[in-house]
């Protein structure tokens, strides 16, 4: 049996910069993985260059039954000081837009730096290791089989860094959730976020052909209005509005799509009616594919007409399909698609200042497996940041 001052279940980034943090304090922090390889999730992200931070990131940026839990570990850990970190490790990296800031070579360089941190801290990080279960007497005891054999780590502090149910090909479980219920924590509803939207068949069907289409798109979500680019698939719907708004969406209510935010399409028509076809008029606005496909379902009487033979009944009605096209979804392409988890261990059973369940002394939950989402954008891996530096600065250790 070997005995840490603190044991952190899952090393992805949550897990890792929990336990350098806890490390540089002095802290005697074992980490483990059942993966093979640490942060298999940073990896793949951001198509591999890692959109590791945002710097406009607030509370706004994020989804849960109480937002406002994160603004205490967002203002202890910001996007600076996670910029601070990759310094120091001469990570190049760039801004794409809206303060996403991407590595400029690979989202390896940010592992690297991780485990580089963690080895210099002295954490102890076990990879391959499938924890079953958590037994809690006077401390926390996790067996657990490191080369074929049977051994029990024990602690006064667990942190579970766990994630979420999202893309289980690498390796995601509902591990974390199973726990806060054992220890009888409140946890919220889960669902795939960050995910394209499916249509019904007969929805479907009326896309037949535009599956790769991509063009720029404005989506409205109750109360939200979500700007980016949209893209038609084989499915259903994608791009970065898409994910952005299936954050928000529930399922049976619709989307108000604008294909056409550039400009006020209705008055656009009306004021240049012409010998020139409607599809003429907005070729530089819209997609060829797009406008043919549209004309055919909305106005097939229009397809090869002089817009200035149309009424302007007609062109207003042609001009609201476009800027104020309403979908119901059919729902998503799930967790295997979704970039994050909506829901988890809620955070009314946490402390906002230090991540610890308030009803179980030493117990903690950070990253991913808190009922904390953010936007689309390094949102989610600033509150990755944040929530583990805060776990990771607040357990306690020896004097």
């Amino acid at each position: 049996m070997k005995n840490y001052h603190a044991i952190i279940v899952g090393a992805g980034a949550a897990g890792m910069m929990c336990a350098l943090t806890a490390a540089a304090r002095g802290g005697n922090i074992l980490l483990l993985e059942h993966n093979r390889d640490a942060a298999r999730k940073i990896l793949i992200s951001g198509g591999g260059r890692c959109n590791f931070t945002n710097l406009h990131t607030t509370a706004e940026n994020f989804h849960s039954q109480n937002k406002h839990f994160v603004k205490s570990a967002l203002a202890q850990y910001t996007p600076q000081d996670f910029i601070r970190f990759i310094e120091k490790y001469n990570i190049d990296y760039f801004e794409k837009k809206h303060g996403q800031l991407f590595c400029t070579t690979s989202a390896k360089e940010i592992i690297r730096a991780l485990k580089s941190a963690c080895t210099q801290q002295g954490v102890h990080l076990l990879t391959g290791i499938a924890v079953q279960k958590i037994i809690h007497e006077k401390q926390f005891i996790v067996p657990t089989l490191v080369d074929g054999k049977l051994q029990e780590f024990t602690s006064q502090q667990l942190i579970i860094a766990t994630g979420g149910l999202s893309l289980p090909t690498l390796g995601a479980t509902d591990f974390g959730l199973k726990i806060a219920r054992q220890f009888k924590l409140k946890t919220t509803a889960t669902t795939p976020a960050l995910v394209p939207l499916t249509l019904a068949p007969a929805d479907l069907e009326m896309f037949h052909g535009m599956s790769g289409l991509a063009l720029a798109a404005t989506i409205t979500v109750g109360k939200r209005i979500i700007a980016e680019d949209f893209l038609f698939t084989h499915k259903g719907f994608s791009g970065p509005v898409v994910l952005q708004a299936s954050l928000y969406w529930e399922p049976k209510t619709p989307l108000q799509i604008n294909f056409c935010p550039r400009l006020d399409l209705a008055q656009y028509l009306l004021k240049n009616k012409s010998t020139k076809s409607v599809k003429a008029l907005l070729k530089d606005y819209l997609p060829a594919k797009f406008l043919q496909r549209w004309l055919q379902l909305f106005a097939p009487f229009a397809e090869h007409t002089a817009s200035c033979e149309l009424s302007d009944k007609a062109l207003l009605t042609f001009a609201q399909c476009i800027q104020q096209f309403s979908i119901i979804p059919a729902g998503t392409e799930g967790f295997r698609k979704a970039e994050v988890t909506k829901g988890g261990v809620a955070t009314s059973q946490l402390n906002s200042k230090t991540m610890e369940a308030h009803q179980v002394k030493g117990l903690y939950f950070i990253g991913e497996v808190v009922d904390m989402t953010g936007q689309l954008g390094g949102f989610n891996f600033q509150w990755a940041w944040a929530s583990g530096f805060v776990a990771g600065h607040a357990i306690h250790l020896p004097t």
